[in-house]
């Protein structure tokens, strides 16, 4: 992918990766939860949960879905996802409500929502993987609001090991923004290692990787 140029194109982008990826995240967010907890585990977790909460997240899911809302549907969201961080704070329904406020703060074009709601996450999560993937989509905001040196600091902390390709992918476009190639390069060929070691794809890895001349990488 060729480097980001303004703001705009930046935004743009972010939107679309949440179009192509929004959906299969949320599952991979609960798998991961469930190999987490162990599936019993899980269960009882689910069972342990108020009914108030398992019905304003499912609510909140349903509004998320769609790529398309009006002010009213967004409002709701947004006030359920307050709701659930408010009354139930401590359960992976907050953390999970958290990362859906940001998905739709996004396509609505309020980048300052979305990065509240991210660091909430971060601050507020004692779950390492959702903390980590909030630091991830947060690092791209910043990346997009052409704070680079931001999403480096924001990427120092460790993330677990299933969204380390990840991590690396997210620093590579900070270095590249920060006109720093050798760094990007290297960034993006250990992101392309470590997905191919977990088998997993990160699309426009190598178009990155390419624009950068690493003709030595391959995917």
């Amino acid at each position: 992918m060729a480097e980001l140029r303004t703001e705009e194109e930046q935004l743009d982008a972010i939107k679309e990766w949440w179009k192509s990826n929004g959906s299969a995240l949320l599952v991979g967010i609960v798998i991961a939860a469930a190999g987490v907890f162990g599936w019993q585990a899980w269960q009882r977790h689910q069972e342990g949960q108020s009914a108030e909460a398992s019905n304003s997240y499912q609510q909140l899911i349903a509004i998320a879905s769609s790529d398309t809302l009006d002010d009213n549907a967004r409002k709701q969201a947004f006030d359920l996802a307050d709701g659930l961080q408010s009354d139930h704070g401590d359960t992976l329904y907050a953390d999970l409500a958290g990362l859906l406020e940001a998905k739709i703060a996004v396509n609505a074009d309020d980048t300052d929502r979305a990065r509240e709601a991210l660091n909430d996450v971060v601050d507020d999560s004692d779950r390492p993987y959702m903390q980590g993937l909030a630091r991830i989509d947060l690092a791209r905001l910043q990346i997009a609001g052409d704070d680079p040196s931001q999403a480096l600091e924001t990427l120092e902390d460790a993330v677990p090991g299933a969204l380390e390709a990840q991590r690396q992918n997210v620093l590579g476009d900070a270095y590249l923004a920060l006109e720093r190639p050798d760094d990007a390069r290297k960034a993006y060929q250990q992101a392309q290692s470590l997905a191919q070691d977990a088998d997993q794809t990160i699309y426009g890895l190598q178009l990155k990787l390419d624009d950068l001349g690493a003709e030595d990488a391959t995917q």
